[in-house]
Protein backbone atom coordinates (compact mmCIF):
# COMPACT_ATOMS: atom_id res chain seq x y z
CA UNK A 1 0.00 0.00 0.00
CA UNK A 2 1.78 3.66 -1.32
CA UNK A 3 0.97 7.05 0.27
CA UNK A 4 -2.00 7.80 -1.30
CA UNK A 5 -4.06 4.75 -0.07
CA UNK A 6 -3.08 5.20 3.47
CA UNK A 7 -3.91 8.47 3.13
CA UNK A 8 -7.22 7.52 1.72
CA UNK A 9 -7.56 4.47 3.85
CA UNK A 10 -6.55 6.15 7.33
CA UNK A 11 -9.49 6.95 9.47
CA UNK A 12 -8.00 10.38 10.33
CA UNK A 13 -6.90 11.59 6.93
CA UNK A 14 -9.95 10.33 5.11
CA UNK A 15 -11.91 12.00 7.59
CA UNK A 16 -10.51 15.22 7.12
CA UNK A 17 -10.14 14.52 3.20
CA UNK A 18 -14.22 13.69 3.05
CA UNK A 19 -14.61 17.26 5.17
CA UNK A 20 -12.63 18.99 3.08
CA UNK A 21 -14.55 17.83 -0.28
CA UNK A 22 -17.77 18.89 1.50
CA UNK A 23 -16.44 22.18 2.68
CA UNK A 24 -15.18 22.72 -1.19
CA UNK A 25 -18.77 21.80 -2.12
CA UNK A 26 -20.14 23.83 0.63
CA UNK A 27 -18.83 27.01 -0.78
CA UNK A 28 -19.92 26.23 -4.07
CA UNK A 29 -23.44 27.99 -3.53
CA UNK A 30 -22.17 31.46 -2.56
CA UNK A 31 -19.88 31.28 -6.08
CA UNK A 32 -22.73 30.03 -8.42
CA UNK A 33 -25.08 32.58 -7.16
CA UNK A 34 -22.87 35.39 -7.54
CA UNK A 35 -21.73 34.00 -10.88
CA UNK A 36 -25.45 33.19 -12.32
CA UNK A 37 -25.76 37.06 -11.59
CA UNK A 38 -22.92 37.94 -13.28
CA UNK A 39 -23.58 35.92 -16.53
CA UNK A 40 -27.08 37.82 -16.23
CA UNK A 41 -28.64 34.16 -16.46
CA UNK A 42 -30.60 34.36 -12.97
CA UNK A 43 -34.01 33.97 -14.50
CA UNK A 44 -32.62 31.85 -17.60
CA UNK A 45 -32.70 27.67 -16.36
CA UNK A 46 -31.22 27.26 -19.92
CA UNK A 47 -28.42 29.65 -19.24
CA UNK A 48 -28.10 28.44 -15.98
CA UNK A 49 -27.59 24.58 -17.42
CA UNK A 50 -25.14 26.09 -20.31
CA UNK A 51 -23.02 27.52 -17.19
CA UNK A 52 -23.47 23.82 -15.33
CA UNK A 53 -22.15 22.81 -18.92
CA UNK A 54 -19.07 24.47 -18.96
CA UNK A 55 -18.07 24.29 -15.21
CA UNK A 56 -18.38 20.04 -15.49
CA UNK A 57 -16.56 20.06 -18.81
CA UNK A 58 -14.12 22.04 -17.32
CA UNK A 59 -13.66 19.83 -14.51
CA UNK A 60 -12.97 17.32 -16.59
CA UNK A 61 -10.41 18.52 -18.36
CA UNK A 62 -8.75 19.76 -15.10
CA UNK A 63 -8.70 15.89 -13.75
CA UNK A 64 -7.28 14.55 -17.20
CA UNK A 65 -4.50 16.72 -16.98
CA UNK A 66 -3.76 15.50 -13.38
CA UNK A 67 -4.49 12.25 -14.45
CA UNK A 68 -1.87 12.34 -17.45
CA UNK A 69 0.59 13.91 -14.79
CA UNK A 70 0.16 11.27 -12.63
CA UNK A 71 0.13 7.92 -15.11
CA UNK A 72 -3.47 7.20 -14.35
CA UNK A 73 -3.45 7.24 -19.00
CA UNK A 74 -1.24 4.41 -18.69
CA UNK A 75 -4.13 2.26 -17.45
CA UNK A 76 -6.23 1.38 -19.99
CA UNK A 77 -10.21 1.26 -19.65
CA UNK A 78 -12.17 -1.39 -21.25
CA UNK A 79 -14.36 -0.41 -24.13
CA UNK A 80 -17.33 -1.61 -21.51
CA UNK A 81 -16.18 0.11 -18.94
CA UNK A 82 -17.06 3.41 -21.46
CA UNK A 83 -20.03 2.48 -21.33
CA UNK A 84 -20.66 2.76 -17.89
CA UNK A 85 -18.91 5.48 -17.29
CA UNK A 86 -21.53 7.33 -19.93
CA UNK A 87 -24.49 6.04 -17.67
CA UNK A 88 -22.86 7.42 -15.04
CA UNK A 89 -22.41 11.32 -16.96
CA UNK A 90 -25.97 11.15 -17.46
CA UNK A 91 -26.85 10.27 -13.75
CA UNK A 92 -24.02 12.03 -11.81
CA UNK A 93 -24.08 15.14 -14.06
CA UNK A 94 -26.65 15.95 -16.44
CA UNK A 95 -29.60 14.33 -14.49
CA UNK A 96 -28.89 15.64 -11.36
CA UNK A 97 -27.89 18.73 -12.62
CA UNK A 98 -30.92 19.34 -14.83
CA UNK A 99 -33.43 18.41 -11.96
CA UNK A 100 -31.26 20.82 -9.09
CA UNK A 101 -31.42 24.40 -11.26
CA UNK A 102 -34.94 22.99 -12.83
CA UNK A 103 -36.44 22.82 -9.21
CA UNK A 104 -33.93 24.94 -7.38
CA UNK A 105 -36.10 27.92 -9.56
CA UNK A 106 -39.35 27.19 -8.29
CA UNK A 107 -38.78 26.46 -4.40
CA UNK A 108 -37.19 28.54 -1.68
CA UNK A 109 -33.67 28.62 -0.62
CA UNK A 110 -34.62 27.01 2.57
CA UNK A 111 -36.29 24.04 0.87
CA UNK A 112 -33.47 23.42 -1.83
CA UNK A 113 -31.16 23.16 0.86
CA UNK A 114 -33.02 20.95 2.79
CA UNK A 115 -34.05 18.63 0.24
CA UNK A 116 -30.29 18.53 -1.35
CA UNK A 117 -29.14 16.41 1.71
CA UNK A 118 -32.27 13.64 0.59
CA UNK A 119 -29.37 12.39 -1.40
CA UNK A 120 -27.59 11.43 1.68
CA UNK A 121 -30.89 9.28 3.16
CA UNK A 122 -31.31 7.62 -0.01
CA UNK A 123 -27.77 6.27 -0.32
CA UNK A 124 -27.56 4.74 3.20
CA UNK A 125 -31.27 3.06 2.69
CA UNK A 126 -30.09 2.16 -0.91
CA UNK A 127 -26.62 0.98 0.31
CA UNK A 128 -28.33 -1.29 2.93
CA UNK A 129 -29.65 -3.39 0.17
CA UNK A 130 -26.94 -3.01 -2.05
CA UNK A 131 -24.03 -3.98 0.67
CA UNK A 132 -24.18 -6.59 2.51
CA UNK A 133 -21.59 -5.35 5.26
CA UNK A 134 -23.46 -1.91 5.10
CA UNK A 135 -26.61 -2.46 6.89
CA UNK A 136 -28.96 0.49 8.58
CA UNK A 137 -28.43 0.35 12.29
CA UNK A 138 -29.77 2.37 14.86
CA UNK A 139 -26.77 4.15 15.09
CA UNK A 140 -27.26 5.18 11.57
CA UNK A 141 -30.61 6.38 11.80
CA UNK A 142 -30.22 8.37 14.54
CA UNK A 143 -27.12 9.92 12.37
CA UNK A 144 -29.36 10.14 9.44
CA UNK A 145 -32.20 12.07 12.09
CA UNK A 146 -29.72 14.46 13.78
CA UNK A 147 -28.26 15.20 10.22
CA UNK A 148 -31.37 16.12 8.80
CA UNK A 149 -32.48 18.36 12.06
CA UNK A 150 -29.33 20.48 11.76
CA UNK A 151 -29.62 21.38 7.53
CA UNK A 152 -33.48 22.48 8.88
CA UNK A 153 -31.48 24.60 11.76
CA UNK A 154 -29.29 26.35 9.66
CA UNK A 155 -32.04 27.72 7.13
CA UNK A 156 -34.52 28.19 10.01
CA UNK A 157 -36.84 31.04 9.65
CA UNK A 158 -35.64 31.54 5.95
CA UNK A 159 -38.96 30.72 3.79
CA UNK A 160 -39.85 27.13 4.92
CA UNK A 161 -43.33 26.09 3.78
CA UNK A 162 -44.34 22.75 3.52
CA UNK A 163 -46.72 22.90 0.39
CA UNK A 164 -45.14 21.12 -2.47
CA UNK A 165 -45.08 21.04 -6.39
CA UNK A 166 -43.40 18.29 -8.50
CA UNK A 167 -41.20 20.66 -10.69
CA UNK A 168 -40.24 22.54 -7.39
CA UNK A 169 -39.56 19.59 -4.21
CA UNK A 170 -40.36 16.57 -6.69
CA UNK A 171 -37.42 17.85 -8.99
CA UNK A 172 -34.99 18.62 -5.77
CA UNK A 173 -36.15 14.66 -3.96
CA UNK A 174 -35.22 13.13 -7.68
CA UNK A 175 -31.92 14.47 -7.37
CA UNK A 176 -31.05 13.26 -4.04
CA UNK A 177 -32.17 9.76 -5.77
CA UNK A 178 -30.50 9.88 -9.18
CA UNK A 179 -27.44 11.20 -6.96
CA UNK A 180 -27.34 8.41 -4.76
CA UNK A 181 -27.71 6.20 -7.75
CA UNK A 182 -24.62 7.61 -9.12
CA UNK A 183 -22.43 7.21 -6.29
CA UNK A 184 -23.60 3.51 -5.96
CA UNK A 185 -22.42 3.38 -9.76
CA UNK A 186 -19.51 5.10 -9.28
CA UNK A 187 -18.24 3.41 -6.26
CA UNK A 188 -18.59 0.60 -8.60
CA UNK A 189 -16.52 1.99 -11.08
CA UNK A 190 -13.50 2.90 -8.68
CA UNK A 191 -12.62 -0.65 -8.02
CA UNK A 192 -12.08 -0.99 -11.83
CA UNK A 193 -10.91 2.01 -13.16
CA UNK A 194 -8.92 4.73 -10.94
CA UNK A 195 -11.09 7.09 -9.33
CA UNK A 196 -9.67 10.67 -10.89
CA UNK A 197 -10.80 8.99 -14.33
CA UNK A 198 -13.96 7.97 -13.02
CA UNK A 199 -14.54 11.38 -12.23
CA UNK A 200 -12.81 12.99 -15.17
CA UNK A 201 -14.70 10.53 -17.59
CA UNK A 202 -18.13 11.11 -16.49
CA UNK A 203 -18.23 14.71 -16.41
CA UNK A 204 -16.95 14.97 -19.73
CA UNK A 205 -20.14 12.65 -21.20
CA UNK A 206 -22.33 14.26 -18.73
CA UNK A 207 -21.78 17.88 -19.59
CA UNK A 208 -21.16 17.73 -23.18
CA UNK A 209 -25.04 16.74 -22.66
CA UNK A 210 -25.83 20.17 -20.63
CA UNK A 211 -23.81 21.82 -22.83
CA UNK A 212 -26.15 20.80 -26.01
CA UNK A 213 -29.13 21.22 -24.15
CA UNK A 214 -28.08 25.07 -23.22
CA UNK A 215 -26.89 25.90 -26.74
CA UNK A 216 -29.76 25.16 -28.28
CA UNK A 217 -32.74 26.43 -26.03
CA UNK A 218 -31.07 29.71 -24.32
CA UNK A 219 -33.02 32.19 -24.99
CA UNK A 220 -31.78 35.25 -24.66
CA UNK A 221 -27.54 34.99 -24.70
CA UNK A 222 -25.65 35.35 -21.24
CA UNK A 223 -23.14 38.02 -20.57
CA UNK A 224 -19.60 37.60 -19.97
CA UNK A 225 -17.68 39.07 -17.43
CA UNK A 226 -13.83 38.96 -15.83
CA UNK A 227 -15.10 37.92 -12.54
CA UNK A 228 -18.02 35.42 -13.99
CA UNK A 229 -14.96 34.00 -15.95
CA UNK A 230 -13.48 33.63 -12.57
CA UNK A 231 -16.05 32.18 -10.14
CA UNK A 232 -16.29 29.57 -13.54
CA UNK A 233 -12.91 28.65 -13.23
CA UNK A 234 -13.06 28.25 -9.60
CA UNK A 235 -15.71 26.52 -9.75
CA UNK A 236 -14.62 23.72 -12.49
CA UNK A 237 -11.39 23.63 -9.51
CA UNK A 238 -13.37 22.62 -6.95
CA UNK A 239 -15.66 20.12 -9.03
CA UNK A 240 -12.68 18.17 -10.32
CA UNK A 241 -11.25 18.39 -7.24
CA UNK A 242 -13.82 17.12 -4.75
CA UNK A 243 -15.32 14.82 -7.42
CA UNK A 244 -12.05 13.12 -7.68
CA UNK A 245 -11.46 12.98 -3.84
CA UNK A 246 -14.39 11.81 -2.97
CA UNK A 247 -14.81 8.98 -5.82
CA UNK A 248 -11.09 7.88 -4.29
CA UNK A 249 -12.76 7.58 -0.84
CA UNK A 250 -15.17 5.53 -2.04
CA UNK A 251 -13.12 3.16 -3.26
CA UNK A 252 -11.78 2.07 0.19
CA UNK A 253 -15.02 3.29 2.48
CA UNK A 254 -18.94 1.96 2.90
CA UNK A 255 -20.85 4.37 0.69
CA UNK A 256 -23.22 4.15 3.06
CA UNK A 257 -21.18 5.84 6.11
CA UNK A 258 -18.78 8.19 4.34
CA UNK A 259 -22.29 9.87 2.77
CA UNK A 260 -22.92 11.03 6.74
CA UNK A 261 -20.52 14.06 5.66
CA UNK A 262 -22.28 15.47 2.98
CA UNK A 263 -24.37 16.90 5.92
CA UNK A 264 -21.77 19.34 5.80
CA UNK A 265 -22.05 20.79 2.29
CA UNK A 266 -25.03 22.43 2.96
CA UNK A 267 -24.42 23.81 6.31
CA UNK A 268 -21.17 25.25 4.84
CA UNK A 269 -22.93 26.37 2.29
CA UNK A 270 -24.96 28.97 4.34
CA UNK A 271 -22.05 29.82 6.21
CA UNK A 272 -19.88 30.77 3.26
CA UNK A 273 -23.02 32.65 1.98
CA UNK A 274 -23.53 34.57 5.01
CA UNK A 275 -20.03 35.65 4.67
CA UNK A 276 -19.85 36.45 0.81
CA UNK A 277 -23.16 37.39 0.24
CA UNK A 278 -24.69 40.73 1.61
CA UNK A 279 -28.30 39.13 1.55
CA UNK A 280 -27.34 36.14 4.35
CA UNK A 281 -26.11 36.64 7.87
CA UNK A 282 -24.80 33.88 10.44
CA UNK A 283 -27.38 33.28 12.96
CA UNK A 284 -27.20 31.05 15.78
CA UNK A 285 -29.11 28.51 14.28
CA UNK A 286 -26.30 27.78 12.16
CA UNK A 287 -24.21 26.84 15.17
CA UNK A 288 -26.31 24.53 16.65
CA UNK A 289 -26.84 22.77 12.93
CA UNK A 290 -23.10 22.13 13.10
CA UNK A 291 -23.91 20.79 16.77
CA UNK A 292 -26.39 18.06 15.03
CA UNK A 293 -24.68 17.68 12.26
CA UNK A 294 -21.23 16.85 14.10
CA UNK A 295 -23.50 14.29 16.29
CA UNK A 296 -25.08 12.49 13.45
CA UNK A 297 -21.45 11.58 11.53
CA UNK A 298 -20.84 10.53 15.34
CA UNK A 299 -23.47 8.30 15.10
CA UNK A 300 -23.26 6.88 11.85
CA UNK A 301 -19.49 6.35 12.00
CA UNK A 302 -19.82 4.68 15.49
CA UNK A 303 -22.15 2.22 13.63
CA UNK A 304 -19.08 -0.03 12.43
CA UNK A 305 -18.27 -2.90 14.35
CA UNK A 306 -14.31 -2.33 13.64
CA UNK A 307 -13.81 1.29 13.60
CA UNK A 308 -14.43 3.64 10.48
CA UNK A 309 -13.39 3.39 7.69
CA UNK A 310 -13.36 0.24 6.99
CA UNK A 311 -12.93 -1.60 3.24
CA UNK A 312 -15.98 -3.27 1.62
CA UNK A 313 -16.73 -4.37 -1.46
Amino acid sequence: MNKWEKLLSGKLSSTLIAIGCALLWGSAFPTLKVAFKEFSVEASISGRILVAGFRFFGASMILFLISAKIGVFKRRIGAGKYLELFFLGIFQTTLQYFFFYNGLANITGMKAAVLASSGTFFLVVIAHFVYHDDRLSWQKTLGLITGFVGIVLANWGKGFTWSFAFNGEGFLLITGVVNAIGTIMAKRLSRDVHPFMVSGVQMLFGSLILLFVGFITLTPGITITPLGVVLLIYSAFLSAIAFGLWYSLLKYHKAGEISIFKFIIPIAGSTFSSIVLPSESFTLAILFALGFVSLGIYAVNSAAKAGWPKKSD
